[in-house]
């Protein structure tokens, strides 16, 4: 069990900002009676989290029923990427809801169309066409069917996909094969020969700054336990950035992978579950490489908090399955494919690339500024855009903390700010796109003195 929140309230200093309110004590009343319930009739493995009942969400704010009211720095783990209950976003849905159909299965309606082809002109090319799903596992396993399926057409020996190790890609079989935490797999039973892990060039080590030698260097780990890239792998599977510590390879590392890929007739896919639709201040995430890829797996800020994932590619690639060998039950649902349509409204209307790009370059800034001021303790700030993260270290052994990072994001919920528990040695902050430049100085200030405060507790 790693570390829990404090779920008794507690007396904090009560406070009124214009973007924040703390009214009672923290937890607020009634909430534990809540867990509880859960606790009694839910899988605990969705447990663990903050001890916050949420009520309503405007924006980039979080309110609970007591008029408590955070900034949210998680966007719910970045799918706010246009803000909660987006206004836009609630007039699709409430139009939509006019027309009583909820649910066509594979059947045509005009909204699936619309979305479709909006959503393929606004990824651009080399993207013509796209599968759309509900959520982000279920597209890692559709893009894994779609490089087997590739490995049987191009007639290659084995069906092999390369992952990059720490990356994460879902909970179901494939996606879970595909990621490469050990433990959370080992209820599989067993692991597919055909899925390969190399390292992950962490910025951190010296050997990962030739970005290409350190990729070759982990290829030909796979060429001595008797892998032939050209004949044994079809597909490449890279997460855009490693998700725990919005940790990005270095250009040269994936533009290596790239030209392996085109000159040995293998796939290259890029799950953009956390980075796409302007979170990173690019449309989406792996453009900062400089690559073209043939798949990216999208979902989180797709749906704007619906349901909707999608896996976009070309049409030689999209066609590959027959008809009737890919479909989803709620796939292409009106009610999703209408806040889809909203939501790439939003980004384009107010300009939310640019947006994303302009704000991240202040966040990072004080970001940068809270490492200068606290040393001993941040080993490193990473993310680009609207996604960052602060890592955190032990000031005497130098190793890795995870405890100490949890105790900042609990004083920061108690002084009125939501980051995200990773329950390591990170701190991930990825606000709604909407945000104001205000708000977000206003939660890095909080983060600053819930910093010094924990800091100064435990010396």
């Amino acid at each position: 069990m790693g570390f829990e929140f404090s779920r008794k309230p507690i007396d904090v200093p009560l406070l009124r900002t214009k973007h924040r309110e703390i009214l009672t004590a923290i937890p607020s009343p009634g909430t534990e009676r809540v867990l509880q319930t859960l606790e009694t009739y839910e899988s605990r493995s969705m447990h663990g989290q903050l001890p916050l009942v949420w009520d309503h969400a405007d924006n980039f704010n979080v309110y609970d029923r007591y008029g408590n009211k955070w900034i949210d720095f998680t966007s719910t783990i970045f799918v706010a990427n246009v803000g909660h209950a987006n206004p836009r976003v609630l007039a699709a849905i409430k139009e939509t809801l006019k027309k009583p159909l909820l649910h066509s299965y594979v059947y045509c309606h005009e909204l699936r169309s619309s979305y479709l082809r909006q959503l393929v002109e606004f990824a651009g090319s080399p993207f013509e066409k796209a599968f759309l799903l509900s959520t982000g596992t279920e597209v890692t396993e559709a893009a894994l069917k779609l490089m087997r399926i590739y490995s049987q057409i191009k007639r290659k020996r084995r069906p092999g996909i390369i992952c990059i190790e720490g990356n994460w890609h879902g909970r179901t079989i494939g996606a879970q094969m595909m990621s490469s935490n050990k433990l959370q797999k080992e209820w599989i039973g067993y692991h597919d020969p055909n899925i390969h892990h190399i390292p992950f060039p962490y910025p951190w080590l010296p050997e990962a700054a030739n970005g290409d030698e350190f990729l070759r260097t982990g290829l030909r780990s796979l060429k001595q336990d008797g892998i032939d890239i050209r004949k044994d792998i079809c597909g490449f599977m890279l997460e855009t950035f490693q998700g725990w510590g919005a940790i990005f390879y270095p250009e040269s590392f994936v533009k290596a992978v790239e030209s392996i890929c085109k000159d040995h007739d293998i796939l290259l896919t890029f799950d953009e579950m956390q980075s796409g639709f302007a979170r990173t201040g690019k449309r989406f995430g792996y453009e900062h490489y400089q690559v073209k890829p043939d798949l990216i797996c999208c979902g989180k800020g797709m749906g704007s908090g619906l349901p909707l994932s999608g896996v976009l590619g070309s049409a030689e690639i999209m066609d590959l399955p027959e008809i009737g060998n890919m479909s989803s039950t709620h796939s292409a649902n009106p009610l999703s494919c209408a806040v889809g349509i909203a939501t790439l409204n939003e980004i384009e209307e107010l300009n939310l690339v640019v947006e994303s790009s302009r704000k991240g370059n202040l966040l990072h800034q004080r970001l940068s500024d809270l490492k200068n001021r606290f040393p001993r303790r941040i080993s490193a700030v990473l993310g680009k855009g609207m996604i960052g993260a602060i890592l955190f270290k032990d000031p005497n052994s130098q190793k890795a903390d995870a405890t100490f990072p949890s105790r900042i994001v609990e004083r920061c919920f108690q002084k009125g700010l939501l980051t995200v528990f990773t329950g390591r040695e990170s701190i991930k902050i990825g606000p709604p796109l909407t945000i104001t430049v205000e708000a977000i100085n206003e939660g890095i200030d909080i983060i600053e003195e819930s910093l010094f405060e924990i800091t100064e507790e435990t010396k």
